[in-house]
């Protein structure tokens, strides 16, 4: 598979994915999403050991890019669920790989960004790294990332980092339990390798088993809720909150909500 907006390599049985787009801070299109899951898909059905993603130049990933954004308000109501339903798909795909996953966060992971970072099995961040659900700030719904943060910090954490939309650094994602380390930068690579030889060393049957009955234990539940996300995005990208917020962003002034 050749790709074009990530890089993928192979060492020892660690697979890693690099998101490429250092020049747009590594922001989200359709077309790298389309390209993790199929990258996702192959790690999964291959035989390397730990999948390992990382962001090139200085973000490890600032969420949807704006030309994404600015695309929306002239799609129709089937293509914008269509959008909703690649990122559920990409989350999805990442929370069920039958292989141990790892992000190494040298940097911002924003709102999309947050969501790839902590639905891998492991989170390592520098303490600069900065993260947060940003999507209130512009009339958006942070719909399908919530699903994966209330199963990670329970409903109560959840509401306050959806609905203040704020940016938290790393320190703070560890105290979430949304991170598992906080490394030092000049020790990450280091880190990442130690943790990727360690997982590496044990049986893929019982780790791929061990996944599929985390997983198994609340698909009622997620099937459920991400139904209710995908809708709840795709509708959140025709009100005009949304419109105006993404105005307001675009021409850096504050936004003036419908209400």
């Amino acid at each position: 598979m050749i790709y074009t907006t990530i890089l993928v390599a192979e060492a020892a049985g660690i697979r890693t994915i690099t998101l490429n787009r250092p020049e747009r801070r590594n922001a989200m299109t359709p077309e790298m999403q389309d390209e993790l899951i199929t990258a996702m898909n192959e790690a999964a059905a291959d035989s390397c050991r730990v999948i390992v993603f990382r962001g090139a130049g200085e973000a490890f990933c600032s969420g949807l890019d704006l030309a994404v954004l600015q695309s929306m308000e002239n799609k129709s109501a089937a293509e914008l669920h269509a959008d909703a339903e690649r990122i559920a798909t990409l989350f999805r795909t990442l929370y069920e790989l039958p292989k141990p996953t790892i992000a190494a966060v040298h940097g911002p992971a924003i709102a999309g960004g947050t969501g790839l970072a902590t639905i891998c099995d492991f989170t390592l961040a520098v303490p600069t790294a900065k993260f947060g659900y940003t999507e209130a700030r512009i009339g958006f719904v942070p719909a399908l990332v919530s699903v994966f943060l209330a199963l990670l910090v329970g409903e109560k954490c959840a509401r306050d980092l959806l609905l203040t939309g704020r940016l938290f650094d790393a320190a703070e994602a560890h105290r979430l339990g949304l991170v598992n380390e906080v490394v030092p930068p000049d020790a990450l690579d280091e880190r990442v390798r130690a943790l990727a030889n360690l997982l590496a060393a044990n049986s893929p049957d019982s780790l791929a088993a061990t996944k599929r009955l985390l997983v198994a234990e609340k698909k009622a539940w997620l099937d459920a809720a991400i139904d209710l996300a995908m809708d709840a995005s795709a509708q959140a990208r025709e009100t005009a909150d949304f419109k105006e917020g993404l105005a307001a962003f675009l021409e850096k002034r504050k936004p003036v909500w419908s209400k």
